[in-house]
């Protein structure tokens, strides 16, 4: 395939999962300029746009985007117990929030990693 014809399927694709996962234009279009800057996250990026499934091979400080989607599953859960999650699951919120987590950690992974490191998910302070 062409390469305008990918990079045009790649954006409608961005478009329809941000749409669906509640986000504007705005943020798709910024997702895809910082994915089209690191081509390691937007190799593993296309692969499940392909594939709908997750290629796994690249990682931040040995954190791949899978295991972001489950520390994310675990700020989740935690929200319920708290009362703060005022939506229902979207998996496309977190496909796309994985990645922009993910694109974060390649420019700060010292500060991500401290954070998954002193996160207790559901087992926050004061919780019993």
């Amino acid at each position: 395939m062409p390469k305008k014809n990918r990079e045009n399927d790649i954006r409608e694709w961005t478009y329809m999962i941000a749409n669906n996962a509640g986000k504007d234009k705005e943020f798709a279009d910024e997702l895809l300029n910082r994915l089209n800057s690191s081509e390691d996250i937007m190799k593993e990026y296309v692969y499940y746009m392909d594939n709908r499934s997750f290629l796994g091979e690249y990682s931040v400080g040995g954190m791949t985007v899978v295991d972001i989607m489950i520390w994310q599953m675990d700020h989740f859960k935690s929200d319920l117990d708290r009362g703060l999650y005022d939506m229902q699951s979207n998996p496309d919120k977190m496909f796309l929030m994985a990645f922009d987590t993910m694109l974060k950690m390649e420019e700060s992974p010292d500060e991500f990693l401290r954070q998954y490191g002193q996160d207790t998910g559901t087992d926050y302070p004061g919780k019993y």
